[in-house]
């Protein structure tokens, strides 16, 4: 694959080119903006937030022309990340073509018109090519707004400071134990954290702010006066996680801190000073292992001990010790071998699972609990090869650009950016943590501060003997 860069069109070579215009600087703070304004609120779940960054990303894409329209030139970048999220797009949008004619059944016995497009679920469909397209606009966006390194350092330092006072929200908010939200939005029968309705999707939220303090830390890559700042920091995101009582948070923390210790150790494993290697390799494993015990030990100083029995044992008694995944899971792979193609349309587990249910009929379940079977019973192998070639680049780019990075720091974030990616990787194998749309503009943020790459570092001092 060529290297990721920037393609301009429509240059007019007498033009000057202007690197920020206001354009340009109003997309990056509309940028910034969004994740924050997702996370606070409640994950933009709800419809409304769905409508209110539609408007913003819309506005994004006006801007993005008129800033091309100042510069003479229109530039995106050709990351290879953003066209499996178009391949999903095409699909969802090739499910809602009205392809299928239903058989045996006549229109004048139902209320309504019976569907005819190839998602069974055409309403839920369309809702999710709507949600993807916000996605594409927003990722595409930060590609090409967030290629300098001034930019990115602001972003990766945003991330940090914001992550860790939402983690000390959540701690508080668990300390106190309220009967709501912010103190006003009821939580019914959801188990809350944060500003999360859903707790492991607030720790999923958490994994992926984590790894930046820590790749930092690890990495050496900041100066020691700021040393103490990032250990609060990753101290406050992972008592967070711990209070969550997630054991796929649990996991997936691990997962973070085993990539960021393996990257770095890895990294400088031909030292020719093989003595100094040993030491390095030594501190880092023992100031991970020094982390886990130190988040433990406050946790329990916090008076966490019940949350500690809650996350290291097993919910829900031995009968089923997957609390019920086992069978959505099944339900998932059921739908997926009748339709193996396109699958049933994108979000349409929630309409086909009572098809396939044989337990008692009364509870509704909205998601397979597993981003990857789901992704196999919606969009069949089509979607799944879509989301093997995103994960696929992903690492490919992001290793690759961790290998070049002209100095430690940016070497560092692309680590942590890449840990934060593997962390909520590995927790949609127990849940679906990406369905929230927080969660999923955070990970597209770590994916492009991993694999783009950045004008303006600079290059590593080489000391003279």
């Amino acid at each position: 694959m060529p290297e990721v860069k920037k393609t301009s069109v429509l240059h007019n070579p007498l033009t000057k080119h202007k690197e920020n215009t206001l354009a340009s600087n109003i997309i990056f703070f509309l940028l910034c903006l969004i994740p924050i304004y997702t996370a606070i609120a409640f994950g933009a779940v709800e419809t409304a937030s769905l409508g209110l960054l539609a408007v913003t990303t819309g506005l994004i894409a006006v801007l993005w022309l008129y800033d091309a329209w100042q510069k003479r030139e229109f530039t995106f970048s050709t990351n290879p990340l953003q066209f499996a999220i178009l391949g999903l797009i095409l699909i969802g949008l090739i499910q809602l073509l009205p392809l299928r004619s239903p058989s045996g059944v006549t229109p004048e016995l139902l209320s309504a018109t019976p569907t005819s497009s190839l998602s069974l679920a055409p309403y839920e469909t369309r809702f999710a090519v709507i949600q993807l397209i916000v996605y594409f606009v927003f990722f595409a966006a930060f590609l090409t707004f967030v290629s300098t390194w001034k930019r990115a350092k602001k972003v990766v330092f945003l991330l940090i400071i914001f992550g860790s006072l939402m983690a000390f929200y959540g701690i508080l908010q668990e300390l106190a134990s309220p009967s709501a939200i912010y103190g006003y939005r009821d939580i019914g029968q959801t188990s809350p954290f944060g500003s999360f309705f859903n707790s492991h999707h607030f720790a999923a939220f958490m994994e992926m702010t984590i790894a930046l303090p820590l790749a930092l830390l690890f990495g050496k890559a900041t100066k020691r006066d700021k040393w103490y700042l990032l250990i609060i920091a990753a101290l406050l995101m992972g008592i967070a996680i711990i209070f969550t009582s997630s054991r796929g948070g649990l996991l997936s923390l691990l997962g973070v801190l085993g990539f960021v210790i393996g990257v770095n150790v890895l990294g400088r494993s031909k030292d020719p000073q093989k003595e100094e290697g040993f030491y390095r390799k030594f501190s880092l494993v023992g100031g991970g292992l020094a982390l886990l015990i130190v988040l433990f030990g406050l946790v329990l100083l916090l008076g966490g001990d019940t949350v500690l029995v809650r996350t290291l044992t097993l919910e829900g008694g031995a009968e089923d010790i997957s609390n019920g995944r086992f069978h959505f899971w099944s339900i998932a792979w059921q739908n997926f071998l009748n339709y193996p193609i396109l699958g049933t349309g994108l979000d349409s587990y929630g309409f086909i699972f009572p098809q396939y249910d044989t337990w008692s009929g009364m509870f509704r379940v909205e998601r397979a609990h597993n981003d990857y079977l789901q992704i196999l019973s919606d969009a069949g192998i089509l979607g799944f090869a879509c989301v093997v070639a995103f994960i696929f680049f992903l690492f490919r780019q992001g290793l690759r650009e961790i290998a070049r990075a002209e100095n430690s720091f940016r070497q560092s974030v692309a680590v942590g950016a890449l840990a934060g990616c593997f962390g909520i990787l590995i927790h949609s194998f127990f849940d679906f943590p990406l369905r929230t749309p927080s969660n999923t503009f955070y990970f597209l943020m770590l994916a492009a501060l991993a694999t783009v790459s950045l004008s303006g570092q600079k290059k590593r001092r080489v000391r003279k003997k």
